[in-house]
């Protein structure tokens, strides 16, 4: 993906993932029930997005080319790569500074990382 999602087009594109595929009628509704937009600016963000790749809008019915799961892989390294010149453990630092996590969660992380490393043996 070489397409930055910004706020709006990402809240966006969360309602076409849950609704999918769905008519592009239906997410001018559910668009205006969410976000509060009105029928051109649904439309004019279904337009943007067939054009980035990220939807595909055919006989107005809306369907993804990129999931959910992608799209966040892609943003997240972007992010990294900004904020912390692609170092993870930097900016896993800079989030532990400032944030408390759980035992769970820590358990989480590290079920993770132990399930990354088996499978890249």
């Amino acid at each position: 993906m070489e397409n930055k999602l910004f706020d709006s087009e990402y809240r966006f594109m969360q309602i076409v993932w849950e609704h999918a595929p769905v008519r592009s009628g239906e997410l001018v509704d559910l668009c205006n029930a969410e976000l509060g937009w009105k029928k051109s600016t649904t439309y004019t963000v279904i337009k943007k997005l067939s054009e980035k790749g990220f939807i595909e809008n055919k006989d107005a019915v809306v369907s993804v080319l990129i999931s959910q799961d992608e799209a966040q892989r892609e943003e997240s390294s972007q992010f990294v790569e900004r904020a912390f010149g692609g170092s993870l453990p930097g900016f896993i630092a800079a989030f532990l500074s400032g944030n408390k996590i759980s035992q769970q969660e820590a358990d989480e992380i590290r079920h993770m990382i132990d399930e990354y490393q088996a499978k890249s043996k």
